[in-house]
């Protein structure tokens, strides 16, 4: 969800008021993908690099979150979604955690969706704590080397309880992944659209899918073994 910075700037505003008014977009998205039918809807609010921002846009981004769960919690719970996190939730403030678990708790019975908040998330420390979790078991003859595949490595990710990937949008023109999920979108669709976050609505999640819907997804294989 990137261009909150940006969009604020186009303004002459300060970024704090960009973020603000991209939890709109989260809400359009949110929403539009509930309505579709998606059953899993991964956001990467916060990164292990975020944490190297200016301290006062870090604050002011996790107020942001407090005062969004607390908002969004009512709609979570009449669309019968259920919220998740992935990422080391340890290293958010307190009250940003308590908050977390605490609509966790709530809409833990919902089955419609799964919004999955990625927060103090990076796909590299994701895999790194897995390799030494793994390494552990090896070591203490829990698991043998030979038999370690990818289905025990899925089992040790932050994600153990996701699908793969299947489309990944990108907002702002930005065209990377910027360690995100990178074990999991092995497969998965890239788009990529100019659009500042803010600015995101149903509509361009729409033409995302679209676009999605239009390709050919071949895992490996030929056309012709596909069809």
């Amino acid at each position: 969800m990137d261009g909150n910075g940006r969009w604020a700037k186009q303004k002459g505003m300060l970024r704090a008021f960009g973020h603000e008014n991209g939890t709109k977009a989260v809400r359009q998205v949110v929403e539009g993908c509930a309505e579709l039918g998606v059953e899993n809807l991964t956001l990467y609010a916060f990164s292990t690099e975020n944490w190297n921002r200016p301290k006062i846009e870090v604050q002011t981004l996790m107020k942001l979150l407090v005062s969004s769960l607390k908002k969004e919690i009512s709609t979570l719970q009449k669309n019968n979604i259920k919220l998740a996190t992935i990422g080391n939730s340890e290293a958010l403030p307190e009250k940003v955690y308590k908050e977390l678990q605490d609509v966790i708790e709530k809409t833990k019975d919902n089955n419609r969706m799964c919004l999955t908040l990625a927060l103090s998330y990076g796909s590299r420390e994701e895999i790194l704590n897995t390799v030494k979790k793994i390494s552990l078991k090896v070591k203490n003859n829990i698991i043998s080397p030979e038999k370690i595949d990818e289905s025990v490595i899925n089992k040790h990710l932050y994600t153990q309880n996701l699908p793969d990937v299947d489309l990944l949008i990108r907002t702002s023109g930005e065209q990377r992944i910027s360690n995100f999920l990178l074990w999991q979108i092995a497969y998965a669709e890239l788009y990529f659209t100019n659009v500042l976050w803010p600015d995101f609505t149903k509509d361009h999640l729409y033409e995302a899918i679209i676009d999605y819907q239009k390709r050919e997804r071949r895992f490996g294989k030929t056309s012709e073994q596909i069809n």
